[in-house]
Order: structure tokens, then C-alpha cells, then sequence
């Protein structure tokens, strides 16, 4: 059996997912549960998307509280490949905030970091790491965006007619 992809998932990603469950971030990590895809996390990551997703104004906008967080993250955990940061090459990024993400995906030697700020993680390519959004790595994998997805793409079509 062939393994699978390797990617980190940058933390926008994540409050995406819980944020629109029709979009592409919401597949993508379904493709993670599914375990199609190999996600990749240090603890520092994990302990960011834990502040993160927490924020009340993210389980407002998601209709989720504390609990159904906390259950997501557990499930998330789960299925992470631990990865440890034995190199740091700071500073690298622009937004010292995004450092943590870079190293981890440099350690992981991931096939991919997925983010919706590209222009931030340009140095990512010093390191070998390819930088994608969520729909980008659809495309990259050769993976189709599962139907319940779609109406992300119908959206922004019926918003430029």
C-alpha cells in the first residue's frame, strides 16, 4: 500500500473547516480523517490551533462550544503524526507568528503546507516545500473535491455573473 501524503496544515486552515462545512478546507480535512491524507503537527502547532480554535468569536461563527472543540481536537490528535523540531531557522517569515508552522514542515519533510497566505510562506521554497491552499492540494494530490464541497466553487461563480 502506497503511504500517503504528508502535509502541515497551517492554522487559517483549520478555522476554515470549522468555520464553513462546504468549503475546502472542510474536505480537506475530511480527507485527513479518512486518512487519505498524513497530517503532520509539533506540539507547539497543536497548542496553536488550540488557542485558535477556542477564540469565542470562531465557536460563535461555527455554532460550537467549548466541549465540541475540545472533541475535535481530541479526534484531531489522534490522527496527527507527532513531529518534532530538532532544527529551528528563525527568523525565515515575515509574521514571526507563522515560524512555527515553516519549521514544522521543514522537520516533517511534508509534501505539502497548506495555508490561504501564500505570500507569507514564500521562503517555504529555500527549504523544498511546496505551498499550497486547500483547493490547490485537491489539484496537487489529484484528488477530487468531494460533491458536498462544491458550493464553495458555485459561490464565487454566481457572485462574478
Amino acid at each position: 500500500m502506497k503511504n500517503p501524503p504528508r502535509i502541515i496544515v497551517d492554522t487559517n486552515i483549520l478555522v476554515a473547516a470549522i468555520r464553513n462545512r462546504d468549503g475546502p478546507s472542510f474536505a480537506l480535512m475530511q480527507q485527513v480523517r479518512a486518512r487519505n491524507v498524513l497530517m503532520c503537527c509539533s506540539p507547539a502547532l497543536f497548542l496553536e490551533y488550540e488557542d485558535v480554535l477556542q477564540r469565542p468569536e470562531h465557536r460563535v461563527a461555527s455554532g460550537l462550544c467549548v466541549k465540541d472543540v475540545d472533541a475535535i481536537l481530541n479526534e484531531l490528535a489522534a490522527l496527527l503524526e507527532p513531529v518534532l523540531t530538532h532544527y529551528q531557522w528563525r527568523p525565515q517569515l515575515r509574521n514571526p507568528a507563522d515560524e512555527m508552522v515553516l519549521e514544522a514542515a521543514a522537520n516533517a519533510g511534508v509534501d505539502a503546507l497548506v495555508t490561504y497566505n501564500l505570500r507569507d510562506f514564500v521562503p517555504a521554497k529555500r527549504f523544498g516545500i511546496t505551498v499550497l491552499t486547500p483547493e490547490q492540494t485537491f489539484k496537487h494530490l489529484w484528488w477530487r473535491l468531494p460533491r458536498k464541497s462544491a458550493p464553495w466553487r458555485l459561490r464565487s461563480f454566481s457572485r462574478s455573473v
